[in-house]
């Protein structure tokens, strides 16, 4: 097999560029905090009857962390064994639920969370963005 002069120079590059991996995308912390946003509006919108998700927002948030993730180097594999790995899943947990109770609300406490979901969406913070009361 003849390699070009592109190709080669292509091949060169990309072993001095580190591969990104799927454990170094706990790293990326603006991806992590959006994913936390999306994790305690997901919570709140589960427990919560009066409160509904914006599906299309949410939706573009999560398309636009997956291109971002994308630019940085990170592979769709990568992407997808991140958000899939149960350890991770844990710590996005404990930390959503580190959040809820520091707001005052319980996590798996309907009533609580409505009024976490309800103080959110006035604050129009980002977790807020992602929800609207019925």
């Amino acid at each position: 097999m003849r390699m070009t002069g592109t190709g080669l120079a292509a091949l060169a590059v990309a072993a001095m560029v580190p591969a990104a991996s799927a454990a170094s995308l706990s790293q990326e912390t603006d991806i992590n905090t959006a994913l936390f946003e999306i994790a305690v509006a997901n919570e709140i919108r589960k427990e919560c009857d009066s409160i509904s998700p914006r599906i299309f927002t949410a939706i573009g948030r999560m398309n636009a962390l997956k291109a971002e993730a994308r630019r940085r180097g990170y592979s769709d594999a990568d992407i997808d064994a991140y958000v899939n790995d149960k350890a991770e899943k844990q710590k996005m947990r404990a930390r959503r639920n580190e959040y809820i109770r520091a707001q005052g609300a319980v996590p798996d406490d309907g009533p609580s969370l409505c009024a976490l979901g309800e103080s959110e969406i006035a604050k129009q913070s980002r977790i807020g963005a992602l929800l609207v009361a019925r």
